[in-house]
């Protein structure tokens, strides 16, 4: 049989998260809104969703693990960016003043 076709063992398998929707690729954990996907992305899902509303349906296997991402640490992050920022226009305003 010549002309025979080569197939690939290509395979795709999707599992969501009942609970909150999100979803696994081939067993990585993709972000919803943006496709990322990185090492840390089911422990930082753990902390920002899963420990604190997860139930038996929660499929995330880092779930009840400690560490990655939280609410308080993107909170002192944004904190942390806004106050540079403010510092920087203060410092402009005091420079610029007698303008």
């Amino acid at each position: 049989m010549e002309n025979e076709k080569q197939l690939s063992d290509l395979k795709l398998e999707r599992k969501e998260c009942e609970k909150c929707g999100a979803t696994w690729i081939n067993g990585k954990h993709v972000w919803r809104g943006t496709g990322n996907i990185s090492n840390s992305s089911e422990l930082d899902l753990a902390g920002l969703v899963c420990n604190k509303h997860g139930n038996n349906e929660c499929i995330n296997p880092m779930k009840g693990k400690e560490g990655g991402q939280t609410w308080d640490y993107r909170r002192g992050y944004i904190d942390g960016i806004y106050n540079e920022k403010k510092k920087q226009m203060e410092d402009m305003r005091d420079k610029f003043s007698d303008l």
